[in-house]
């Protein structure tokens, strides 16, 4: 299933890729989650997972959610840092 992943602020300076698509794969019929696109992108290079780690927030479609968000077809999943205001 094709997807695109954005990235923002940190994350894309971490991972030095501002957009990608990328072919999510799963085991069998088990339906995709954001949870899969993170295995997937860190398993990638070590940047991801640098950029991945600790507090990244997600967002399917312009819609914040979590890892256990399911995908569909040509879904936009995008990842930023915690926004602070001061």
């Amino acid at each position: 299933m094709q997807i695109t992943v954005k990235t923002f602020a940190q994350t894309r300076e971490i991972s030095k890729t501002p957009s990608l698509s990328i072919d999510v794969v799963v085991d069998s019929d088990a339906e995709a989650t954001i949870a899969d696109v993170i295995a997937q992108l860190t398993a990638l290079d070590s940047n991801w997972a640098l950029a991945l780690e600790g507090s990244v927030l997600t967002a399917k479609n312009q819609q914040l959610c979590d890892s256990s968000t399911v995908l569909s077809p040509g879904d936009e999943v995008a990842f930023f840092p915690p926004v602070t205001g001061g």
